[in-house]
């Protein structure tokens, strides 16, 4: 149970919840309970905002009391406002996750799960990879990113999109997946149809167009990979990659006449 006084206790009981929650949620035996959960965990996330912030606040309050290992107060006060300084950004990412749960709460509560499967199957929705770019074209972007911002960036990519011959490289190559790709140390951006993913750290960014499947073209797989998995095949190994050494951009340069 929560001490509502003891920091420490507290922080230490959430985390223990949220490795059980992580480990429960593996398989849903009812659908209808993943609204509650969700709902829980949009809470949970409004109160994680407030933590970051309130330790943000206790971080630079408290600057007058902090020194490093060899008692060098300077040297501890300045890693006092540096902490600070991230949890503030961090709460801020946690405002962005915050709008993803609303809107992913509304569109749960729209959905009246059934005991048994439809009939007639209906279209699905894809993300197809347009582009991923690494290298000295990533680090463009990534600079775009820094002096622009992430949407003129992503509005930037757009451009490399060639619609059904993208759409039909990324088919044949097999660059289709449930969700974008993304993994540790990566941020995410989302316009309309378009997803794109970035990494400071690893130098990288992905761009991702959602796409509707018919029926038709479903494909049933026993043993679907994950996506995170198939994100590893989507990077070229070849380092740094160019524009268009994405294998699926690569195909629609074969197709216009562009390639070697």
């Amino acid at each position: 149970m929560p001490t509502f006084y003891d920091p420490g206790a507290d922080a230490g009981e959430a985390s223990e919840a949220l490795r059980g929650l992580a480990h429960a949620s593996r398989r849903f035996g009812h659908p209808q309970e993943m609204y509650a959960v969700v709902g829980d965990l949009l809470g949970g996330v409004r109160s994680l905002r407030q933590v970051l912030d309130q330790l943000a606040t206790a971080h630079a309050s408290n600057r007058p009391l902090a020194f490093d290992d060899t008692g060098d107060h300077s040297a501890g006060s300045k890693d006092a406002l540096a902490a600070a300084d991230e949890l503030h950004q961090a709460a801020t990412f946690i405002d962005q996750a915050e709008e993803r749960l609303n809107v992913a709460m509304s569109a749960a509560g729209r959905i009246a799960w059934h005991t048994e499967p439809a009939d007639n199957p209906v279209s699905v929705q894809r993300w197809i990879g347009v582009c991923f770019l690494q290298g000295d074209d990533a680090d463009e972007l990534l600079q775009l990113i820094d002096d622009e911002g992430a949407d003129a960036a992503l509005d930037y990519l757009k451009n490399w999109d060639y619609g059904d011959e993208t759409t039909q490289a990324a088919l044949e190559n097999g660059y289709v997946y449930d969700l974008p790709p993304t993994g540790p140390l990566e941020q995410e951006v989302r316009s309309q149809n378009y997803d794109m993913t970035f990494s400071h750290s690893f130098g990288h960014v992905g761009l991702y167009r959602l796409h509707e499947i018919s029926p038709s073209d479903v494909i049933t797989d026993e043993s679907p990979i994950s996506s995170s998995s198939l994100a590893h095949d989507l990077r070229p190994s070849a380092s740094p990659s160019t524009w268009f050494e994405h294998p699926g951009v690569a195909a629609v340069k074969r197709a216009r006449g562009l390639g070697l």
